[in-house]
């Protein structure tokens, strides 16, 4: 490949993620086209199949950025609870805030999973995405236990879903029904015991041993 075009691809990959994101918001994952996600950039048909195939690896690119900026925030969370009074009403209020862009993301990511359903393929191809995002909240979860002082009696994974589904669910709900839910009520008032519940100190195992 020329070398001006190797420059020039993370560029244009940026430009069609950025208006693929923007249009699936404007017209939904099946309302949009590829010819307005071009417009939207102001790229060609030829640059957008030089880079994908399908809208649909359009938004698996952007399940990447998104999955990214999920781990971010939860890795800077739990490095703010170590000197928390209160470290799990920390945790929460920081990964629960919601802005335009992830109420935009929640539609959209929605939508797709139900494309997946009806489409088995796609939904091998969502699954496995899941996996690896839900494969860095599970070391994420053996840190947060670790600057709990806590030891975990629970499998990680089924925990780490369990937590998508709550804030997934809780999200639905909220937006729905916004003056009768705030979108971190349910994990506040639920995920605290249920922490203690499956979990034991660090220190009482060692006293008991």
């Amino acid at each position: 490949m020329p070398k001006g075009q190797t420059k020039r691809r993370p560029k244009t990959t940026e430009r069609l993620l950025a208006a693929a994101f923007e249009t699936f918001a404007d017209r939904g994952f099946y309302g949009a086209s590829i010819e307005e996600i071009c417009d939207r950039a102001d790229l060609t048909r030829g640059a957008f199949y030089y880079h994908y195939r399908t809208k649909e690896d359009l938004f698996f690119g952007l399940f990447e950025l998104h999955a990214q900026r999920v781990v971010d925030r939860l890795a800077r969370a739990i490095e703010e609870v170590r000197d928390a009074p209160d470290p799990l009403s920390t945790l929460i209020a920081r990964t629960s805030a919601v802005d335009d862009s992830e109420r935009r993301w929640y539609l959209l990511s929605m939508e797709f999973t139900l494309h997946a359903i009806r489409n088995p393929e796609t939904a091998r191809a969502l699954a496995e995405h899941d996996r690896r995002l839900r494969a860095e909240i599970v070391r994420l979860l053996g840190t947060l236990f670790d600057r709990l002082g806590r030891r975990t009696t629970a499998d990680l994974d089924s925990l780490a879903r369990f937590v998508t589904a709550l804030h997934e669910g809780s999200l639905a709900q909220s937006l729905v029904e916004p003056d009768q839910l705030a979108p971190d009520e349910l994990a506040t008032t639920y995920l605290p015991p249920l922490i203690k519940a499956i979990s034991r100190s660090r220190a009482t195992r060692k006293t008991d041993q």
